[in-house]
Order: C-alpha cells, then sequence, then structure tokens
C-alpha cells in the first residue's frame, strides 16, 4: 500500500494506523482488579519506558477496551511484557471475552493479577491518568521488576506471530 495523505487537509484514520501499524512493538499484557473484585487484562502494543528516575512505564489504552474504567481508577497494575511463546496468551486478551483468565495460569499479587508464565513482570503504582484524543494514558511507577531470560513477541503490521531471533 502506498498513501500519501497531508496532515493539514485531515488525515484519515486508516492511513495514519497502517503507518503505525508498520512499527514494531513489544507486546503486553496489563491487568489489574475491578471494583468488584474480579481480575481485568488486556493487551497492549503502545507501552515504553517512561523514566528511569523513578522507574516508570506509560501504557496507552484503547477507550473502546472493557479494562479501561478499571485501569484508570486502579491504584495499581501489573505490566506482563509476552514472550515469544506467548501467542495464544496474546490473542486471548486481545479479544472481548468474558473471562481472559479461565485459562491462563495467574495469581494475585496483593491486588494485581499476576500471570505466571510473562518472561517480564512489572508491578506497577498508578502516578498519573489523562485522556487524549480516544486513549487513556497510564504512567506507573513500578516497584518491583522480574526478568527471565525470553525470546520476545513482537507485533508487525497487526500480527502477533513475529518473534525477534538473536543473530547466530
Amino acid at each position: 500500500m502506498t498513501a500519501t495523505e497531508d496532515v493539514a487537509t485531515g488525515l484519515p484514520a486508516a492511513t495514519f494506523a497502517e503507518a503505525m501499524s508498520r512499527l514494531v512493538s513489544g507486546l503486553a499484557v496489563i491487568t489489574t482488579r475491578q471494583a468488584g473484585g474480579a481480575p481485568c487484562g488486556l493487551l497492549v502494543s503502545s507501552i515504553c519506558s517512561y523514566s528511569v528516575a523513578p522507574p516508570s512505564v506509560l501504557v496507552v489504552i484503547d477507550h473502546a477496551s472493557r479494562c479501561r474504567e478499571s485501569l484508570a481508577r486502579c491504584a495499581e497494575f501489573g505490566v506482563h511484557v509476552l514472550g515469544g511463546t506467548q501467542e495464544r496468551a496474546a490473542r486471548t486478551f486481545a479479544s472481548r471475552g468474558a473471562d481472559k483468565f479461565a485459562d491462563v495460569a495467574w495469581t494475585w499479587d496483593g491486588v494485581v493479577p499476576r500471570l505466571y508464565a510473562a518472561p517480564i513482570y512489572l508491578r506497577c503504582a498508578t502516578s498519573a491518568v489523562f485522556d487524549h484524543g480516544d486513549h487513556t494514558v497510564l504512567i506507573g511507577e513500578v516497584g518491583r521488576v522480574e526478568v527471565e531470560d525470553a525470546e520476545p513477541l513482537v507485533c508487525y503490521r497487526r500480527l502477533f506471530d513475529w518473534g525477534l531471533r538473536r543473530g547466530r
């Protein structure tokens, strides 16, 4: 696809979305506890390191997500960066399924649902939340980091089955 759009005349959302789909990004499951006590989680590709001092991450959540309200109001949340073998978990948390935790190994880490298999886990305290356009930006200060060596699961052009391979 080749497209040129002039931002000054109004950038079509589809053209912008196509352009952004060509950025390689890591995939993470963001989890928290809902007001009623049940866990909730969703898959995000818009996540990045925000600050080193204090250690913080920035996560972007679509307003259409069923977890958005819980995440916008939570005191703590979990970030589970997925590994190359976790395409199934990515698809589960990207879906609109009712109970995404039914077939996933997890436990409570205080009030944060903790997925067992993710090679990177960050437990975060919410430090800022604001809306921009059709998304909510969530900034969390990292209080716990767990890291295991694993190849990452990455997204490119809306596909979850990309695995980065180290040159040998």
